[in-house]
Protein backbone atom coordinates (compact mmCIF):
# COMPACT_ATOMS: atom_id res chain seq x y z
CA UNK A 1 0.00 0.00 0.00
CA UNK A 2 1.47 3.54 -1.49
CA UNK A 3 1.44 6.74 1.31
CA UNK A 4 -0.83 8.10 -1.27
CA UNK A 5 -3.81 5.17 -0.40
CA UNK A 6 -3.19 5.18 3.55
CA UNK A 7 -4.18 9.39 3.22
CA UNK A 8 -7.49 9.31 1.36
CA UNK A 9 -8.89 6.08 2.87
CA UNK A 10 -9.49 7.77 6.17
CA UNK A 11 -10.53 11.09 4.98
CA UNK A 12 -13.58 9.18 2.81
CA UNK A 13 -15.07 7.24 5.79
CA UNK A 14 -14.83 10.86 7.43
CA UNK A 15 -17.45 11.84 4.54
CA UNK A 16 -19.27 8.88 4.32
CA UNK A 17 -19.93 8.89 7.83
CA UNK A 18 -21.16 12.21 7.65
CA UNK A 19 -23.39 11.56 5.10
CA UNK A 20 -25.01 8.38 7.10
CA UNK A 21 -25.64 10.82 9.92
CA UNK A 22 -27.17 13.64 8.34
CA UNK A 23 -29.48 10.90 6.36
CA UNK A 24 -30.03 9.50 10.63
CA UNK A 25 -30.41 12.59 11.49
CA UNK A 26 -33.30 13.58 9.30
CA UNK A 27 -34.94 10.53 9.32
CA UNK A 28 -34.84 10.67 13.06
CA UNK A 29 -36.38 14.54 12.64
CA UNK A 30 -39.24 13.28 10.61
CA UNK A 31 -39.87 10.07 13.15
CA UNK A 32 -40.41 13.07 15.75
CA UNK A 33 -42.83 14.61 13.96
CA UNK A 34 -44.44 11.59 12.65
CA UNK A 35 -45.13 10.59 16.23
CA UNK A 36 -45.64 14.13 17.78
CA UNK A 37 -48.61 14.04 15.12
CA UNK A 38 -49.52 10.47 16.40
CA UNK A 39 -49.25 11.42 20.07
CA UNK A 40 -51.62 15.06 19.01
CA UNK A 41 -54.24 12.65 17.71
CA UNK A 42 -54.07 10.51 20.72
CA UNK A 43 -54.44 12.87 23.12
CA UNK A 44 -57.72 14.91 21.58
CA UNK A 45 -59.01 11.45 21.21
CA UNK A 46 -58.07 10.48 24.84
CA UNK A 47 -59.45 14.27 26.09
CA UNK A 48 -62.96 13.75 24.26
CA UNK A 49 -63.28 10.74 26.05
CA UNK A 50 -62.40 11.82 29.22
CA UNK A 51 -64.62 15.05 28.61
CA UNK A 52 -67.71 12.99 28.01
CA UNK A 53 -67.44 11.05 30.87
CA UNK A 54 -66.80 13.75 33.33
CA UNK A 55 -69.88 15.44 32.04
CA UNK A 56 -71.96 12.21 32.69
CA UNK A 57 -70.65 11.88 36.17
CA UNK A 58 -69.87 14.97 36.98
CA UNK A 59 -73.22 16.71 35.57
CA UNK A 60 -74.47 17.53 39.18
CA UNK A 61 -70.89 18.73 40.47
CA UNK A 62 -70.66 21.37 37.20
CA UNK A 63 -74.26 22.75 37.17
CA UNK A 64 -73.78 23.63 40.70
CA UNK A 65 -70.64 25.27 40.17
CA UNK A 66 -71.73 27.38 37.15
CA UNK A 67 -74.83 28.53 39.69
CA UNK A 68 -72.74 29.51 42.29
CA UNK A 69 -70.67 31.59 40.09
CA UNK A 70 -73.93 32.93 38.32
CA UNK A 71 -73.01 32.04 34.95
CA UNK A 72 -76.75 32.12 33.80
CA UNK A 73 -75.73 31.42 30.18
CA UNK A 74 -74.64 28.43 30.94
CA UNK A 75 -78.16 26.86 30.75
CA UNK A 76 -80.16 28.45 28.48
CA UNK A 77 -83.37 29.81 30.01
CA UNK A 78 -85.74 28.10 27.48
CA UNK A 79 -84.85 24.40 28.37
CA UNK A 80 -85.66 24.80 32.00
CA UNK A 81 -89.37 24.84 32.95
CA UNK A 82 -90.40 26.18 36.11
CA UNK A 83 -93.34 27.28 37.61
CA UNK A 84 -94.78 29.99 40.07
CA UNK A 85 -95.47 27.85 43.24
CA UNK A 86 -96.74 28.58 47.21
CA UNK A 87 -95.52 25.96 50.05
CA UNK A 88 -97.22 25.67 52.73
CA UNK A 89 -94.76 25.56 55.85
CA UNK A 90 -94.56 24.31 59.38
CA UNK A 91 -91.42 25.27 61.64
CA UNK A 92 -90.81 24.59 65.25
CA UNK A 93 -89.34 27.88 66.01
CA UNK A 94 -87.18 27.31 69.58
CA UNK A 95 -83.54 27.51 68.44
CA UNK A 96 -83.81 29.57 65.41
CA UNK A 97 -83.58 33.42 65.37
CA UNK A 98 -86.82 34.17 63.51
CA UNK A 99 -88.30 33.27 60.45
CA UNK A 100 -86.31 35.81 57.80
CA UNK A 101 -82.91 35.46 56.68
CA UNK A 102 -82.87 39.38 56.37
CA UNK A 103 -81.14 39.94 60.12
CA UNK A 104 -78.55 37.75 59.52
CA UNK A 105 -78.56 35.86 62.87
CA UNK A 106 -78.04 32.21 62.34
CA UNK A 107 -79.44 29.51 61.84
CA UNK A 108 -82.98 31.52 60.10
CA UNK A 109 -85.85 29.01 59.05
CA UNK A 110 -85.10 31.24 55.98
CA UNK A 111 -81.53 30.44 55.05
CA UNK A 112 -82.53 26.52 56.00
CA UNK A 113 -85.10 26.67 53.30
CA UNK A 114 -83.06 27.92 50.53
CA UNK A 115 -80.25 25.12 51.63
CA UNK A 116 -83.07 22.50 50.95
CA UNK A 117 -83.95 24.25 47.62
CA UNK A 118 -80.43 24.71 46.40
CA UNK A 119 -79.46 20.99 47.53
CA UNK A 120 -82.34 19.26 45.85
CA UNK A 121 -81.80 21.95 42.60
CA UNK A 122 -85.90 23.20 42.90
CA UNK A 123 -84.17 26.65 42.84
CA UNK A 124 -83.35 28.07 39.17
CA UNK A 125 -80.56 31.28 39.34
CA UNK A 126 -81.02 32.68 42.75
CA UNK A 127 -83.87 34.10 45.38
CA UNK A 128 -83.39 37.33 43.62
CA UNK A 129 -84.42 35.22 40.39
CA UNK A 130 -87.26 33.50 42.04
CA UNK A 131 -89.63 36.48 42.64
CA UNK A 132 -89.72 35.02 46.41
CA UNK A 133 -91.89 36.34 48.83
CA UNK A 134 -93.00 34.88 52.48
CA UNK A 135 -96.48 35.75 54.13
CA UNK A 136 -95.48 36.24 57.69
CA UNK A 137 -92.13 37.41 59.10
CA UNK A 138 -92.27 35.37 63.02
CA UNK A 139 -89.77 36.53 65.40
CA UNK A 140 -87.30 34.76 67.43
CA UNK A 141 -88.66 31.09 68.95
CA UNK A 142 -92.01 31.46 67.32
CA UNK A 143 -93.75 27.93 65.19
CA UNK A 144 -96.04 28.32 62.88
CA UNK A 145 -98.02 25.71 61.72
CA UNK A 146 -99.11 27.58 58.55
CA UNK A 147 -96.59 29.96 57.24
CA UNK A 148 -96.68 30.33 53.41
CA UNK A 149 -94.13 31.67 51.15
CA UNK A 150 -94.11 31.92 47.17
CA UNK A 151 -91.47 31.51 44.64
CA UNK A 152 -90.63 30.20 41.06
CA UNK A 153 -89.55 26.59 41.24
CA UNK A 154 -87.84 24.20 39.05
CA UNK A 155 -91.07 21.88 37.17
CA UNK A 156 -91.98 19.21 34.53
CA UNK A 157 -94.36 21.43 33.75
CA UNK A 158 -94.62 21.69 29.42
CA UNK A 159 -96.67 24.89 29.36
CA UNK A 160 -94.09 27.81 28.13
CA UNK A 161 -93.13 30.18 31.44
CA UNK A 162 -95.34 33.03 31.12
CA UNK A 163 -98.92 30.67 30.53
CA UNK A 164 -100.11 31.57 33.87
CA UNK A 165 -103.36 29.61 33.33
CA UNK A 166 -101.22 26.40 32.26
CA UNK A 167 -99.59 26.70 35.68
CA UNK A 168 -102.50 27.36 37.74
CA UNK A 169 -104.05 23.88 36.01
CA UNK A 170 -101.37 22.33 36.30
CA UNK A 171 -100.62 21.35 32.87
CA UNK A 172 -97.48 19.14 32.65
CA UNK A 173 -97.35 16.86 29.97
CA UNK A 174 -97.68 12.96 30.34
CA UNK A 175 -94.89 13.28 33.22
CA UNK A 176 -96.06 13.80 36.67
CA UNK A 177 -95.44 17.14 38.28
CA UNK A 178 -92.19 16.82 41.01
CA UNK A 179 -93.56 15.60 44.62
CA UNK A 180 -92.27 19.30 46.19
CA UNK A 181 -93.49 18.09 49.79
CA UNK A 182 -91.63 14.74 49.96
CA UNK A 183 -88.56 15.98 48.03
CA UNK A 184 -88.04 19.02 49.85
CA UNK A 185 -88.50 17.49 53.06
CA UNK A 186 -85.86 15.00 52.37
CA UNK A 187 -83.36 18.16 52.28
CA UNK A 188 -84.85 19.93 55.43
CA UNK A 189 -83.80 19.73 59.11
CA UNK A 190 -86.25 17.72 61.25
CA UNK A 191 -87.72 20.67 63.11
CA UNK A 192 -88.79 22.39 59.45
CA UNK A 193 -91.22 20.55 57.09
CA UNK A 194 -92.74 21.13 53.93
CA UNK A 195 -97.13 20.42 54.65
CA UNK A 196 -98.41 21.14 51.03
CA UNK A 197 -97.73 23.14 47.86
CA UNK A 198 -100.24 24.48 45.22
CA UNK A 199 -100.01 26.41 41.92
CA UNK A 200 -99.99 30.30 41.98
CA UNK A 201 -100.93 32.57 39.57
CA UNK A 202 -98.09 34.99 38.28
CA UNK A 203 -99.51 37.99 40.20
CA UNK A 204 -99.30 35.78 43.69
CA UNK A 205 -97.78 37.46 46.92
CA UNK A 206 -97.54 35.49 49.96
CA UNK A 207 -97.67 38.82 51.97
CA UNK A 208 -100.22 40.70 50.01
CA UNK A 209 -102.59 38.36 48.67
CA UNK A 210 -103.08 36.95 52.10
CA UNK A 211 -106.53 37.76 53.47
CA UNK A 212 -106.38 36.62 57.22
CA UNK A 213 -103.71 34.65 59.55
CA UNK A 214 -104.69 32.78 62.53
CA UNK A 215 -102.08 32.74 65.58
CA UNK A 216 -102.54 30.72 68.75
CA UNK A 217 -100.86 31.20 71.90
CA UNK A 218 -100.97 28.20 74.95
CA UNK A 219 -101.25 28.70 78.38
CA UNK A 220 -101.01 26.51 81.57
CA UNK A 221 -104.36 27.85 83.31
CA UNK A 222 -102.99 27.58 87.18
CA UNK A 223 -105.09 30.75 88.88
CA UNK A 224 -105.65 32.88 85.79
CA UNK A 225 -108.99 34.15 85.35
CA UNK A 226 -110.30 32.75 81.96
CA UNK A 227 -113.85 34.53 81.99
CA UNK A 228 -112.08 38.32 82.99
CA UNK A 229 -109.60 37.27 80.41
CA UNK A 230 -111.87 36.33 77.24
CA UNK A 231 -114.10 39.60 78.31
CA UNK A 232 -111.18 41.26 77.59
CA UNK A 233 -109.69 40.17 74.51
CA UNK A 234 -113.08 40.58 72.74
CA UNK A 235 -112.52 44.09 73.19
CA UNK A 236 -109.60 43.65 70.90
CA UNK A 237 -112.59 42.49 67.88
CA UNK A 238 -112.99 45.26 65.44
CA UNK A 239 -110.67 48.21 63.79
CA UNK A 240 -108.45 49.89 66.45
CA UNK A 241 -105.24 51.65 66.74
CA UNK A 242 -102.68 48.69 68.43
CA UNK A 243 -99.29 51.38 68.57
CA UNK A 244 -99.80 50.94 72.89
CA UNK A 245 -99.83 46.67 72.05
CA UNK A 246 -96.75 46.71 69.67
CA UNK A 247 -93.27 47.71 69.68
CA UNK A 248 -93.08 50.69 67.02
CA UNK A 249 -91.12 50.40 63.67
CA UNK A 250 -91.65 53.94 62.99
CA UNK A 251 -89.40 54.21 60.20
CA UNK A 252 -91.25 51.50 57.86
CA UNK A 253 -94.75 51.93 59.99
CA UNK A 254 -96.67 54.57 59.58
CA UNK A 255 -100.83 53.48 60.35
CA UNK A 256 -100.77 51.13 63.49
CA UNK A 257 -104.42 50.48 62.56
CA UNK A 258 -105.47 46.77 62.45
CA UNK A 259 -108.55 44.61 62.26
CA UNK A 260 -108.74 41.45 64.93
CA UNK A 261 -111.77 39.59 63.43
CA UNK A 262 -112.03 36.78 66.00
CA UNK A 263 -110.35 36.41 69.66
CA UNK A 264 -111.42 33.35 71.69
CA UNK A 265 -109.65 31.77 74.90
CA UNK A 266 -110.64 28.30 75.52
CA UNK A 267 -109.10 25.21 77.24
CA UNK A 268 -107.16 22.43 75.27
CA UNK A 269 -107.62 18.95 75.53
CA UNK A 270 -104.12 18.32 77.30
CA UNK A 271 -103.82 19.12 81.14
CA UNK A 272 -100.72 17.87 83.37
CA UNK A 273 -101.15 17.13 86.91
CA UNK A 274 -104.40 19.25 87.27
CA UNK A 275 -103.50 21.91 85.51
CA UNK A 276 -105.27 22.84 82.39
CA UNK A 277 -103.58 23.70 79.10
CA UNK A 278 -105.07 26.53 77.47
CA UNK A 279 -104.63 28.55 74.39
CA UNK A 280 -105.44 32.13 72.81
CA UNK A 281 -106.60 32.47 69.43
CA UNK A 282 -106.59 35.72 67.41
CA UNK A 283 -107.43 35.99 63.90
CA UNK A 284 -106.52 39.17 61.64
CA UNK A 285 -106.14 40.62 58.23
CA UNK A 286 -102.46 41.76 59.50
CA UNK A 287 -101.04 41.98 63.11
CA UNK A 288 -97.96 44.37 63.89
CA UNK A 289 -94.11 43.92 64.93
CA UNK A 290 -94.45 41.81 68.50
CA UNK A 291 -98.58 42.52 68.66
CA UNK A 292 -99.30 39.69 69.47
CA UNK A 293 -97.11 38.95 72.87
CA UNK A 294 -98.06 42.50 73.82
CA UNK A 295 -101.98 41.68 73.78
CA UNK A 296 -100.86 38.43 75.72
CA UNK A 297 -98.82 40.00 78.22
CA UNK A 298 -101.92 42.58 79.09
CA UNK A 299 -104.38 39.64 79.08
CA UNK A 300 -102.31 37.78 81.51
CA UNK A 301 -102.07 40.83 84.13
CA UNK A 302 -105.83 40.68 83.67
CA UNK A 303 -106.13 37.25 84.44
CA UNK A 304 -104.03 37.71 87.44
CA UNK A 305 -106.63 40.45 88.87
CA UNK A 306 -103.70 42.86 88.79
CA UNK A 307 -105.26 45.04 85.91
CA UNK A 308 -109.33 45.57 84.97
CA UNK A 309 -110.65 44.58 81.93
CA UNK A 310 -111.16 48.22 80.98
CA UNK A 311 -107.37 48.56 80.81
CA UNK A 312 -108.04 47.31 77.34
CA UNK A 313 -109.89 50.14 76.32
CA UNK A 314 -107.58 52.75 78.03
CA UNK A 315 -104.87 51.43 75.95
CA UNK A 316 -106.83 50.93 72.67
CA UNK A 317 -107.65 54.99 73.07
CA UNK A 318 -104.66 56.43 71.53
CA UNK A 319 -105.92 60.32 72.24
CA UNK A 320 -106.40 59.54 75.91
CA UNK A 321 -103.08 57.30 76.02
CA UNK A 322 -100.68 58.23 73.27
CA UNK A 323 -97.89 56.97 75.40
CA UNK A 324 -97.48 53.08 75.38
CA UNK A 325 -96.82 52.04 79.29
CA UNK A 326 -93.79 50.10 79.66
CA UNK A 327 -94.27 46.48 80.18
CA UNK A 328 -92.61 43.38 79.04
CA UNK A 329 -92.96 40.98 76.49
CA UNK A 330 -95.05 37.37 76.91
CA UNK A 331 -92.56 34.62 75.91
CA UNK A 332 -92.36 33.83 72.42
CA UNK A 333 -92.13 29.79 73.07
CA UNK A 334 -95.64 29.19 73.41
CA UNK A 335 -96.74 31.68 69.97
CA UNK A 336 -98.00 29.72 66.96
CA UNK A 337 -98.51 31.24 63.33
CA UNK A 338 -101.28 28.43 62.57
CA UNK A 339 -102.39 29.50 59.63
CA UNK A 340 -102.67 32.22 56.45
CA UNK A 341 -105.52 31.51 54.81
CA UNK A 342 -105.60 32.65 50.52
CA UNK A 343 -108.51 32.61 48.05
CA UNK A 344 -108.06 30.30 45.49
CA UNK A 345 -105.27 28.69 46.72
CA UNK A 346 -105.50 24.79 47.54
CA UNK A 347 -102.59 23.04 49.02
CA UNK A 348 -101.71 19.48 47.75
CA UNK A 349 -99.71 16.62 49.90
CA UNK A 350 -99.80 13.03 47.49
CA UNK A 351 -100.58 10.56 50.06
CA UNK A 352 -96.76 9.13 50.51
CA UNK A 353 -95.48 12.42 51.50
CA UNK A 354 -98.71 12.71 53.81
CA UNK A 355 -98.02 9.52 55.63
CA UNK A 356 -94.65 10.41 55.96
CA UNK A 357 -95.51 13.70 57.29
CA UNK A 358 -97.48 12.05 60.03
CA UNK A 359 -95.14 9.57 60.94
CA UNK A 360 -92.14 12.32 61.20
CA UNK A 361 -94.81 14.43 63.57
CA UNK A 362 -95.42 11.57 65.58
CA UNK A 363 -91.83 10.82 66.14
CA UNK A 364 -91.21 14.14 66.80
CA UNK A 365 -93.93 14.24 69.50
CA UNK A 366 -92.63 11.44 71.42
CA UNK A 367 -89.14 12.76 71.82
CA UNK A 368 -90.43 15.93 73.37
CA UNK A 369 -92.42 13.85 75.61
CA UNK A 370 -90.07 11.68 76.52
CA UNK A 371 -87.55 14.82 77.43
CA UNK A 372 -90.55 16.06 79.28
CA UNK A 373 -90.15 13.47 81.42
CA UNK A 374 -86.88 13.38 82.62
CA UNK A 375 -87.79 16.91 83.76
CA UNK A 376 -90.73 15.58 85.92
CA UNK A 377 -88.30 12.39 87.10
CA UNK A 378 -86.01 15.56 88.26
CA UNK A 379 -88.94 17.03 89.95
CA UNK A 380 -89.36 13.65 91.97
CA UNK A 381 -85.74 12.28 92.71
CA UNK A 382 -83.52 15.45 93.11
CA UNK A 383 -85.67 17.93 95.19
CA UNK A 384 -86.50 16.88 99.08
CA UNK A 385 -89.78 15.29 100.07
CA UNK A 386 -92.38 17.75 101.43
CA UNK A 387 -95.85 18.62 101.66
CA UNK A 388 -97.99 19.06 98.85
CA UNK A 389 -100.42 20.58 100.06
CA UNK A 390 -98.66 22.84 102.57
CA UNK A 391 -96.56 23.76 100.17
CA UNK A 392 -98.51 25.09 97.77
CA UNK A 393 -100.93 26.82 100.21
CA UNK A 394 -97.73 28.85 101.28
CA UNK A 395 -96.50 29.17 97.53
CA UNK A 396 -100.00 30.68 96.82
CA UNK A 397 -100.29 33.47 99.86
CA UNK A 398 -96.42 34.24 98.80
CA UNK A 399 -97.48 34.86 95.01
CA UNK A 400 -100.53 37.31 96.43
CA UNK A 401 -98.33 39.07 98.36
CA UNK A 402 -95.74 39.99 95.89
CA UNK A 403 -98.31 40.83 93.54
CA UNK A 404 -99.77 43.33 95.73
CA UNK A 405 -96.36 44.82 96.30
CA UNK A 406 -94.58 44.55 93.17
CA UNK A 407 -96.90 45.41 90.60
CA UNK A 408 -97.19 48.73 89.46
CA UNK A 409 -100.75 49.51 87.79
CA UNK A 410 -100.11 50.15 83.75
CA UNK A 411 -101.58 53.52 83.73
CA UNK A 412 -99.04 54.25 86.37
CA UNK A 413 -95.89 53.62 84.81
CA UNK A 414 -93.21 55.18 82.76
CA UNK A 415 -94.08 55.65 79.29
CA UNK A 416 -92.49 54.81 76.36
CA UNK A 417 -92.39 57.79 73.54
CA UNK A 418 -95.40 58.48 71.59
CA UNK A 419 -95.18 57.97 67.57
CA UNK A 420 -95.56 61.83 67.11
CA UNK A 421 -92.37 62.00 68.98
CA UNK A 422 -90.15 59.56 67.24
CA UNK A 423 -91.11 60.80 63.92
CA UNK A 424 -89.75 63.96 64.82
CA UNK A 425 -86.24 62.56 66.12
CA UNK A 426 -86.42 60.91 63.01
CA UNK A 427 -86.42 63.67 60.58
CA UNK A 428 -83.60 65.29 61.38
CA UNK A 429 -81.55 61.96 61.40
CA UNK A 430 -82.91 61.76 57.84
CA UNK A 431 -81.85 65.45 56.96
CA UNK A 432 -78.45 64.76 58.00
CA UNK A 433 -78.43 61.57 56.03
CA UNK A 434 -79.28 63.84 52.84
CA UNK A 435 -76.33 66.62 53.67
CA UNK A 436 -73.95 63.58 53.85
Amino acid sequence: MTMSDEKSDPGGDDRDSEIAKETELVFLRNRVKELEAENAELLSQVSSCQCQQMEVKDDRLVRRRRVRKGDKNSIPSHLISRRYVALKIMYFGKRFYGFSAEAQMEPSIESEIFKALERTRLLIGDKKDSCYSRCGRTDKGVSSTGQVIALFLRSRLKAPTGDSEGQVNGRTGERPEYDYVRVLNRALPDDIRVTGWSPAPIDFHARFSCSAREYKYFFWRQNLNLSAMDIAGKKFIGEHDFRNFCKMDVANVHCYTRNVTFFDVSPCQNSHEGDQLCTFTMRGSAFLWHQIRCMVAVLFMIGQGVESVDVIDTLLDTKKTPRKPQYLLASEIPLVLRSCEFENVDFICSPGAAESLRSHFKNESLTYQLESVIYQEALRNCLPPCNVSTEQSSCNDVEKKKKRTEHVPLLSRPTEPSYEERAAKMKPRKQETCHV
